[in-house]
């Protein structure tokens, strides 16, 4: 394990230690439905519903809570909500002082979150969890609502910044949420509709404006834009990562896995064109994907429920900076991934998990952005239900695997 590998593991202990005890995290029920998630969130707020014409596609947006996509169904308000929330934070009511995780499978932040260009650490502090602050805009401050339709919302943020080299940003975020037509996931798709399969797709455009009157240097630090998405688990839940085949001399290492220290063998099956990652919740582990070994796309099969999901992201091709999250001073600040994939587990023994949850996320470039200039990142999500011969169709088409090889990997 390298140093900052170490670091970053050290301060995960530290966390769960120092902070069990503050409803910070919580587990949050596997079997919770949308209409639970929509009703649990307006006794404490106000989320907004977005429903397609057909099928019972529906999703959950929190403008308080920047927007973020809490969570969706494919099948009506007493559907499965795919989403992970966290009850106990939002019941609770409480404010926390590092991060307000209450969940939602598309959230959005902004990079890089460790290093000498930071905006999670203050000049000079060091790189551990009692220092490590989520900005207030992307943790706990409102998105104002600009305009609202029947199957989408467009919401807005301008807010300051500073980074741990003290470089100054004035930013502007406007961010779409759209809930997708069922024509418009299957030619997302790319592929014909199966009519068996229940589904909903949703996507978030993100745009960061630099509203200053003076440009970004790499040499000061950018930003960038980054959308995470948390999904409840199940014991047979797996992530996939279709990636580029070549050598490691072109393309480097397939994907990264040291993150938190080695991730046992059977977790974890690396091919030549796909890894398959288990996603239950039982094994604290994150992966990495380059901008030269990611497609563009990552999914998830659960085979409890018979759920096959799809993350898009927008990928600009030949672009290889992206910035570097590692809690340390850096000597190459924008060699970081453009996905990553994570599954919950116990940090240390006797310490809580975050969450019965899985992630995964993408971001955008590290974008050197000129005065009024902009970088925008969109990333797609899309359910499927139905049955497992169907699914394997779709999984072929758009992931390249077979879900009898997933089943398999994950018995």
């Amino acid at each position: 394990m390298n140093r900052s590998m170490i670091c970053v593991a050290a301060a995960a202990a530290y966390f769960a230690s120092s902070f069990a005890g503050q409803l910070l995290f919580a587990q949050g029920s596997p079997n919770d439905t949308f209409r639970d998630a929509v009703s649990l969130v307006n006794q404490h707020g106000h989320v907004i519903v977005l429903s397609g014409a057909e099928g019972g596609a529906s999703i959950a947006v929190w403008p308080a809570m920047q927007g973020r996509v809490l969570t969706s169904s494919a099948t009506g308000p007493d559907g499965r909500g795919f989403g992970w929330v966290n009850r106990d934070l939002i019941e609770s009511g409480k404010v926390q002082e590092h991060i307000n995780a209450v969940g939602g499978e598309d959230r959005l932040w902004l990079g890089p979150e460790g290093g000498q260009f930071s905006v999670f650490f203050a000049h000079g502090q060091p790189f551990d969890l009692a220092h490590w602050y989520t900005p207030a805009p992307i943790d706990t401050e409102p998105f104002d609502v600009v305009r609202q339709e029947k199957s989408s919302i467009t919401l807005r943020k301008t807010f300051h910044l500073s980074n741990y080299s003290g470089t100054n940003f004035d930013v502007e975020i406007n961010r779409e949420v759209r809930l997708l037509t069922t024509p418009e996931v299957w030619k997302d798709l790319g592929i014909e509709a199966a009519d068996n399969v229940k589904v909903v797709g949703f996507e978030s455009n993100n745009k960061l404006t630099n509203m200053a009157a003076t440009g970004w240097s790499k040499t000061t630090g950018v930003l960038s834009l980054w959308v995470l998405g948390q999904f409840q688990s199940t014991p047979d839940s797996t992530i996939i990562l279709p990636i580029r085949s070549g050598p490691t001399a072109e393309l480097g290492i397939p994907v990264t896995t040291d993150y938190f220290g080695p991730v046992p063998a059977d977790r974890i099956s690396v091919r030549s064109d796909s890894v398959f990652f288990k996603a239950d919740s039982n094994y604290r582990a994150k992966l990495g994907l380059s901008p030269r070994r990611s497609k563009g796309l990552m999914g998830s099969y659960d085979a409890t429920n018979h759920v096959l999901t799809i993350v898009q992201f927008t990928q600009p091709p030949n672009v290889t900076e992206y910035v570097n999250s590692a809690w340390k001073i850096q000597q190459d600040p924008y060699s970081g991934d453009v996905a990553n994939c994570y599954n919950d587990g116990i940090p240390a023994p006797g310490k809580p998990q975050l969450g019965k949850f899985f992630e995964m996320e993408s971001s955008s470039p590290a974008a050197a952005l000129a005065p009024h200039a902009s970088v925008e990142h969109t990333q797609r999500t899309i359910h499927l239900v139905g049955d497992s011969t169907t699914l394997d169709h779709i999984a072929q088409a758009t992931l390249g695997v077979r879900l009898a090889e997933v089943v398999a990997f994950h018995p």
